[in-house]
């Protein structure tokens, strides 16, 4: 895939949550971590990220919203259950993506959400688990923008054959 992700949150408060974000941002291959103004100290997070993401992908810590610094041309990307939000199966993720998501039992500052560039929202009834809904906005962006065989109309017929590489809804030939 071209194009890279990383994904935070801001002031999160129970390690286990972060645990299981890092794990899976890991295992989808972020490229970078972050948090602002976590409840207590990101980086002494053991229990429940058993791949020990923290030392594979940077993990930086901001005190605040201000603090918050991304590569040029990243976009970062609200993920909040509002009605203006952008339901995320109707959306197309940036190449360069930065997704931030509020804290437990909350929602993202109004500081952060004037920062964000877009803002999406898992289309359900209610808050799923933070850890939960990263991973499922995780998942969303490998299955938009990967290299993936179509799936079939019929759920018993075989996959279709992937293209030579698609990315994005765009064919790029390797030469």
């Amino acid at each position: 895939m071209r194009g890279y992700f990383a994904i935070g949150v801001e002031g999160i408060s129970k390690p286990m949550n972060l645990g299981n974000l890092l794990r899976s941002a890991h295992a989808f291959g972020a490229s970078f971590f972050f948090t602002i103004a976590p409840a207590f100290a990101a980086r002494e997070i053991k229990v429940s990220d058993t791949s020990d993401a923290a030392k594979h992908l940077p993990l930086y810590t901001y005190a605040g919203v201000e603090e918050l610094t991304l590569p040029r041309g990243c976009a970062l990307v609200g993920v909040e259950l509002t009605p203006e939000a952008v339901d995320l199966p109707s959306f197309r993720h940036p190449s360069a993506a930065a997704y931030v998501l509020g804290p437990e039992r909350g929602s993202l500052s109004p500081a952060l959400t004037g920062r964000c560039d877009f803002l999406v929202r898992i289309p359900t009834s209610f808050c799923v688990n933070l850890g939960v809904a990263g991973a499922i906005v995780m998942y969303d962006r490998m299955i938009s923008l990967g290299r993936h065989a179509g799936r079939p109309v019929n759920p018993r017929a075989a996959p279709e054959a992937p293209a030579p590489h698609v990315q994005g809804g765009q064919i790029i030939r390797r030469r």
